[in-house]
C-alpha cells in the first residue's frame, strides 16, 4: 500500500500537540520549597530592632508555633510585660493596656533539644506546666543555666534560636525603669512595645 504524506492540518495537529505538551511540561508547578531550617524573624520595638535566627532542626514545634504567631500579626502591638536585668525580658502576650491576647493551642516542651539558655537566646515562656507554652517568649540577657533542661521541675525551658542581630536593643531593655503594677512585676514604666514582627525574605549574616 502506498504510503501518503500527512496532511497540512495533520502536521500542524502534531507540531501544536507537541507545544501544548512542551508549554504543559513547563508550566508545571515547581514543588513547595521546604521550610527554612533557620527562619529569621525581624522584631521592630520603640526601642530599636532585634534579629532572632530559630532553629527548626533543634525545636521544630517551638519554631513553628513562633512564625505562626508572627504570620498572622499578633505579636504587633504587644509589650515586654517583664523586664529583669540580669536574667530575661518577657515579652509576647499582653498588649500595651496590659490586656491578655487570646492565644493558640499549648505546645509541648521541647527542652530536651541540647540548646541552652545562653546570653542572647529566644525561648518559650510558659506557665509549671512545661507543656503549656503558646505565644509568650523571653530572651536570656545572662547565661541561665538554672534555666536548662532538666531545671528545678525536671524539664526547664525550651531555647528555640537566638538573637543575631540587636544585641544591644536587648541590652538597652533590660536596663529599663521597672515597677510593679497589679499582677505584674517588674513591668517597665514606659511601655516598650512591639511595632511589628516579621519573617525576612533575604537572610542576613548574624552580628555575634
Amino acid at each position: 500500500m502506498q504510503q501518503t504524506q500527512p496532511s497540512f492540518f495533520g502536521r500542524f495537529g502534531t507540531l501544536l500537540a507537541s507545544l501544548l505538551l512542551s508549554g504543559a511540561a513547563m508550566a508545571a508547578p515547581a514543588t513547595p520549597a521546604e521550610p527554612a531550617v533557620h527562619p529569621q524573624v525581624e522584631i521592630k520595638t520603640t526601642m530599636g530592632d532585634i534579629v532572632v535566627e530559630l532553629d527548626r532542626e533543634k525545636a521544630p514545634k517551638s519554631v513553628d508555633n513562633f512564625l505562626a504567631y508572627v504570620k498572622s500579626g499578633f505579636y504587633k502591638g504587644t509589650i515586654f510585660h517583664r523586664v529583669i536585668d540580669g536574667f530575661m525580658i518577657q515579652g509576647g502576650g499582653y498588649d500595651a493596656k496590659l490586656k491578655s491576647k487570646p492565644t493558640k493551642k499549648a505546645i509541648p516542651s521541647e527542652s530536651q533539644n541540647g540548646l541552652t539558655n545562653d546570653v542572647y537566646t529566644i525561648a518559650m515562656a510558659r506557665m509549671g506546666d512545661p507543656n503549656s507554652a503558646t505565644s509568650q517568649f523571653f530572651i536570656n540577657v545572662a547565661n541561665n543555666e538554672g534555666l536548662n533542661y532538666p531545671g528545678r521541675d525536671g524539664f526547664g525551658y525550651t531555647v528555640f534560636g537566638k538573637v543575631i542581630q540587636g544585641q544591644q536593643t536587648v541590652d538597652k531593655i533590660k536596663g529599663v525603669l521597672v515597677d510593679d503594677k497589679g499582677i505584674f512585676q517588674n513591668i517597665p514604666v514606659e511601655p516598650i512595645v512591639v511595632k511589628s514582627a516579621t519573617i525576612l525574605k533575604t537572610p542576613i549574616q548574624p552580628n555575634l
